[in-house]
């Protein structure tokens, strides 16, 4: 018998190439979700360890009613990663575990500082906050299965828009709003909640759609200046329009915060739509001339400013509205040194608003600096990994999106670490995640939501384009 020369025919080698395809995107998801789980199981960990850890330096011993009803935000992030393994494969393996285990650091030390407090059951905030993260994680879960496809949202980009403008004005409305330092609350009898939280949402969907459609208009030939390329005079008139928004917000609604957070994650979006630094320069400068002119005519503007300048000053701690919080707030990270005192060995109750505004001077009192580094690591790596998410995709309003979501989360950190470590005056905004409240926690996870079903679309359907 001759030899026969083995030979692989065309058809063989695509078939061949079609099934190497297929296991690889078998395999690659899986191993993107195996690691999600070992995260995610680590943060759990941690989250039920910190709990525990609360109640043995508050009580010395351990409360099995509160770790079962803390159990339940756990139970929904497995079931979240359940549904990615079955809706969302490829999304990314490192936003649902950071999202969690800031969750549940904050959850702990609500809880902690309500033993402090002495309250108990649904008094408590530790308890109402383990609820409103239920609420928040089965709301971000509702989002995940049933927008499949995030891109029918450009579809509505002006019906976003207009949901922001008026979910702002709502606290105006007659019977709506509630008495409180700044007009940002709407209480509809049985709950309250800040609209302006999901007015972020609506704004953000609306700004990356707007700049789809415009950015080559926006990016267009300007006058070449100082190694930059600046715009002409017609194309600031967005920017202009979202500057005098934010300025609004501030004088009508007393909330600096927010206003500063809308304007900050329009020109971060504007950025990456038009890749030119001008406009950066150009908002950096808008934003400096807006806290002027409000520190010059609004008083608890001014007065934001006085407390961040002479904190210290006797006279501006003990009057009313001045700096005894932000002073108090220091005090305690400095009582907490470079590891802190523990879990339920400091004192940080005796701060105004510790578990809420002054959350994090809380934590650093009782995990030190080190483990205040490690919080604020995760949130870089969180924000880090909103922004591949956008970067790496080709679909301009998914990447728009992307980015403007884990800046928003950035710049909010930034400016709440920044107020109650003196760095830059207070605003009122809360620390995401981790602070008391249900507004900011629904609208946190359904950023997450969000961050997830991008980064799947991005890995499965990289070549789609918008725009």
């Amino acid at each position: 018998m001759t030899d026969q020369k083995l030979t692989r025919t065309p058809d063989a080698v695509s078939t061949d190439t079609a099934v190497m395809r297929a296991l690889k995107k078998i395999r690659t998801p899986a191993k993107q979700r195996n690691r999600e789980l070992g995260l995610l199981l680590f943060a759990i960990a941690v989250y039920g360890g910190a709990v525990t850890l609360v109640q043995l330096g508050v009580n010395g011993t351990v409360e099995p009613g509160f770790l079962t009803l803390a159990a339940i935000p756990a139970v929904l992030a497995l079931i979240t990663h359940v549904a990615l393994r079955l809706r969302a494969r490829d999304a990314d393996p490192f936003v649902l575990p950071i999202a969690t285990v800031l969750t549940g650091l904050g959850i702990a030390m609500i809880y902690r500082i309500d033993l402090a407090d002495g309250a108990s059951g649904w008094d408590a905030t530790g308890h109402r906050q383990i609820a409103w993260a239920a609420i928040a994680m089965v709301l971000a879960l509702v989002v995940l299965i049933f927008v499949s496809n995030y891109r029918v949202l450009f579809r509505y980009t002006y019906l976003f828009g207009l949901a922001g403008i008026l979910l702002l004005l709502l606290p105006f409305v007659p019977g709506l709003g509630t008495e409180q330092n700044a007009d940002v609350w709407v209480s509809l009898g049985f709950v309250s909640f800040q609209p302006g939280e999901l007015a972020k949402i609506c704004l953000a969907i609306f700004f990356a759609g707007y700049l789809v459609r415009t950015r080559e208009s926006l990016t267009s030939t300007g006058t070449r200046f100082l190694f930059m390329t600046w715009p002409r005079a017609r194309e600031l008139g967005p920017v202009l329009v979202i500057w005098l928004v934010s300025l609004g917000i501030i004088v009508l609604q007393r909330d600096l915060g927010t206003g500063l957070l809308i304007f900050g994650m329009f020109v971060a979006m504007l950025y990456v739509a038009t890749g030119k630094t001008s406009w950066v320069l150009i908002g950096l400068v808008l934003v400096a001339s807006g806290a002027f002119l409000a520190s010059q005519v609004l008083p608890y503007v001014n007065g934001r400013f006085a407390n961040w300048l002479n904190a210290f000053d006797p006279d501006v701690v003990n009057r009313e509205g001045g700096s005894y919080q932000l002073v108090q707030g220091i005090f305690g990270l400095a009582h907490g040194g470079l590891f802190g005192t523990g879990l339920g060995q400091g004192r940080p109750s005796i701060t105004p608003l510790a578990q809420s505004d002054y959350i994090i001077p809380s934590l650093g009192e009782e995990l030190g600096l080190v483990g205040l580094f490690a919080i604020l690591a995760l949130y870089m790596v969180f924000a880090s990994r909103g922004i591949r998410i956008g970067l790496a995709g080709q679909d301009d309003f998914g990447k728009l999106l992307a980015t403007g979501f884990s800046f928003t989360i950035a710049l909010q950190v930034f400016i709440m670490v920044g107020g109650v470590t003196r760095v830059i005056p207070l605003t009122g905004l809360t620390t995401p995640f981790l602070a008391a409240g249900g507004s900011s926690l629904i609208a946190n996870w359904i950023i997450v939501a969000f961050l997830l079903r991008i980064s799947d679309a991005v890995r499965s359907r990289p070549r789609v384009v918008i725009g």
